[in-house]
Formats: C-alpha cells, sequence, structure tokens
C-alpha cells in the first residue's frame, strides 16, 4: 500500500489535481471494472472461437505473452513495442498486453501479422485464452520487463506450470526512481531475486554492467545482451508537408543553433548542465518529453531565457522536430542508473544523422559517432566539436552504420537464438 500511496504522491506532483483526478479514474477502470467485460461474459463461445482462429491461421514458431503492462499507444514508444513487432516479423505470435488506461482495447485487436494486443486484466479472457494454450504444442513464452510492478513470482510459478519459459528483460538498474516510488515495489525485488537465483528463466539484459551482474550470481547459462536499438528506415523516411509546429518555428527565428533532448526528464537528468549551456547566450535548448518526477520544475531550469521545454510530441512526428536540430544531446548525470543505461534515443539519433554529445556514460563510450563530454567543461567543448560537424559526409557516413548495426531487427534476433537453443 505503502509504494502505491508513494506512486499516487508522484502522479499528484506531475499532473496537479485535475490531471490526478483523471489518472486515478483511469488506473481504477483499466485495473477494476475493465476486469469485467459483459461483452466476453455474454458471448463466450465468440471469443473461444476467434482466439481458435488466430492460433489456427497465424504462421508461427512460438508464442510470447508479453506481460508488462507498458501499454501500446502510448508517446514513449520504446522498447516493449519494437521488440513485440520485430519477435512478430521472425515468426513469434506475439500476444500485447494493453492498458486500457492508454489503449482503447477492451478485449483482443489485431495490430498486424502474429501481433494481437490482448487485455490479460480481462478475467474471463485471460481464463479462455490459458485454457486453450494448454493443448498448444508449440514453445509458449511469458515475457515482462525487469521493472514490471504487477505480476508476482507466484504468477510467474504458475505460468512455468502451465509449460511456459519465461523471459525477463533486464533493462535498467533496479531502482525506486526508476519504479516512479520512494521505496522499490515489492514484485520488482522478488522477481529480481527470483530471476538471480533461479537458472532456468531466460535473461536478456541491455547493458554491459546489467550482465555481469548476473554473470556473477548465476553464470551464463541462459544469458543472453539485447541492448536497444532504433527502426532504421523510418527514422530515415519523411513525408512532405509534415513539419513542426509554430511553437517550435518560433525558436528556428531566433537564429541560435538548436542543442535538443527529447525523453523522459527525471531527476537523472542534469539539470545544472544544462544551466551551464543557457549561460553562454549561444544556443536554444529544447527540451522535448514528460516530466517523469518533479526534477524538472524544482530545478527552475524552465525560467531561462534559453531553454524551451515543449513538452510530449507523437513518437510518429518527433524525427521532424529533431532533424531540425543542429546537435542532439543526452545530458545525464552519471550515477548508478545512467551507468546502466543503455538509452533509446541514441540510436535514434544516430539514424537522424545530426551530432551527438552525451555525459559519459558507458554504453554511450561503445560507438565512435557519439562525443563524450567527461565533465560539464568538456561537454561544452564537445558542443562546439559537434557543431562543426554539421554537414561532415564522413561522419554522416559513420552515423548511419552505426544506426544500421543496431537496427530492432537484430535486437530481436538475439532473444530468438537465445530462446531457440534449448527449444
Amino acid at each position: 500500500m505503502g509504494v502505491k500511496l508513494s506512486k499516487l504522491s508522484n502522479v499528484y506532483k506531475k499532473y496537479g489535481f485535475r490531471g490526478f483526478c483523471r489518472k486515478l479514474w483511469a488506473y481504477v477502470k483499466a485495473n477494476y471494472f475493465d476486469r469485467v467485460s459483459f461483452a466476453v461474459f455474454f458471448a463466450p463461445r465468440k471469443y473461444k472461437k476467434a482466439i481458435e482462429r488466430i492460433l489456427a491461421d497465424e504462421q508461427y514458431d512460438r508464442i510470447v505473452l508479453w506481460r508488462s503492462s507498458f501499454g501500446y499507444k502510448v508517446p514513449l514508444f520504446q522498447r516493449p513495442q519494437h521488440i513485440a513487432t520485430n519477435l512478430s516479423k521472425r515468426g513469434c505470435l506475439v500476444l500485447y498486453e494493453v492498458t486500457t488506461m492508454t489503449d482503447r482495447v477492451k478485449t483482443l485487436k489485431r495490430h498486424h501479422d502474429r501481433l494481437y494486443l490482448f487485455n490479460f486484466n480481462n478475467t474471463l479472457l485471460n481464463k479462455i485464452l490459458m485454457k486453450r494454450l494448454a493443448s498448444e504444442p508449440h514453445p509458449k513464452y511469458v515475457q515482462l520487463y525487469s521493472t514490471d510492478w504487477k505480476l508476482s513470482v507466484e504468477n510467474i510459478k504458475d505460468y512455468i506450470s502451465r509449460g511456459f519459459g519465461f523471459i525477463y528483460e533486464y533493462i535498467d538498474h533496479i531502482s525506486p526512481e526508476l519504479a516512479g516510488t520512494k521505496e522499490l515495489p515489492k514484485n520488482i525485488i522478488e522477481k529480481y531475486d527470483y530471476v538471480m537465483s533461479d537458472d532456468r528463466t531466460f535473461v536478456i539484459v541491455t547493458a554491459d554492467l546489467l550482465r555481469d551482474d548476473v554473470l556473477s550470481k548465476r553464470g551464463e547459462r541462459r544469458v543472453a545482451v539485447s541492448s536497444n536499438g532504433v527502426d532504421h528506415a523510418f527514422f530515415r523516411t519523411f513525408e512532405d508537408g509534415v513539419e513542426p509546429d509554430d511553437e517550435f518555428k518560433a525558436i528556428q527565428a531566433k537564429g541560435k543553433p538548436i542543442l535538443m533532448y527529447y525523453g523522459a526528464l527525471a531527476a537523472w537528468f542534469d539539470y545544472d548542465l544544462v544551466r551551464r549551456m543557457d549561460a553562454t547566450g549561444r544556443y536554444s535548448i529544447v527540451l522535448i518529453g514528460i516530466k517523469y518526477d518533479e526534477s524538472y520544475d524544482v530545478s527552475g531550469i524552465g525560467e531561462l531565457e534559453n531553454v524551451y521545454f515543449l513538452g510530449p510530441r507523437d513518437y510518429t512526428v518527433l524525427k521532424y522536430y529533431a532533424r531540425c536540430a543542429d546537435v542532439l544531446m543526452i545530458p545525464f548525470k552519471i550515477n548508478d542508473i545512467t551507468r546502466s543505461t543503455n538509452p533509446v534515443k541514441l540510436f535514434e539519433y544516430m539514424a537522424l544523422g545530426k551530432p551527438i554529445v552525451t555525459t559519459d556514460m558507458n554504453e554511450c563510450r561503445k560507438y565512435s559517432s557519439v562525443l563524450i563530454g567527461e565533465d560539464h567543461d568538456d561537454f561544452l567543448g564537445k558542443l562546439d566539436e559537434a557543431l562543426a560537424l554539421r554537414g561532415d559526409a564522413e561522419y554522416a557516413s559513420l552515423l548511419d552504420r552505426e544506426a544500421r548495426e543496431n537496427d530492432w531487427s537484430y535486437k530481436a534476433d538475439a532473444i530468438i537464438d537465445l530462446i531457440k537453443r534449448y527449444e
């Protein structure tokens, strides 16, 4: 209960009273009222047949239940959606968990070949699915994030008892800040402890330090590295006539080089470094994304002359803003969280062909296209180097090569290659 109250407190700080009420109602509706669907209750045979048709009509090698309630149609279109999509393209039938807080799917909906949005919170629908999968001859798995705080160890053991393999995506340092709570939720801690003591679990890690942690606790069995990546083709394709909005154009009209960051604004963001950038008076600093916690408001950088916070932009149009930047950056503090962070945006920045400057994060050091600022002074110096690289054909080629090497398709392949060895 304490963890939930902590989460609610953070929501109130982020969205204010009205926003808090809307979020609270959406949460209650999704997690309680939407557990019961009259459509399924009064017509269970309809949904039995629908599930039967899916299993009969789709061509697949294995079934994956994606059980982290991240949602699908959310502004931060990230690893869960990309991995699910690419697993489905590579022969997996994926049933991706939605939440009615963000997705208008009360039962199930086909998204594209072998990928279905599925409301596991619908109690009766879930029972129909599990009963049918009991006789399914194909290998089947339940997959979730290490940051998922919904499913318990007992839930996972129940899946395993029904013949499922368990794929645990260890994607971040286990931290209350990432969970958005003062203390770590019990389910997150207990699943982590369970995974680290049971080498039958498939563990997918996104960063070297996370891999080292797994190896120190349970060895190399059933472990694979699948770092974050990019939909290269998407970030290289632009439609005619789509442009940033007038708010952004007004910033462009100021004539200063644009330094851009997009993503979450949270406690690990280096607001003091942004102050240093602003103090030069040389740049327009554009921040696009969500306030993950109260840190942005507390920092006061929104009052600075050259800092512009635009709020979130939909994933489908975000690239039209980013391609107008002069430099794309990741100004994170260096701490336990960021040392284990493999940022999705890093690879998207590469695909956009823009100079990249980051702070000294372990995972960013791996790529020749990334300019690393070892401290604040060095970061400011790297901004000058990045501006000089605009239009440099050799550097642009390097960015594109490293982006292509990190396409999401390869990240899904790493997961499939691991589980196939044990099928």
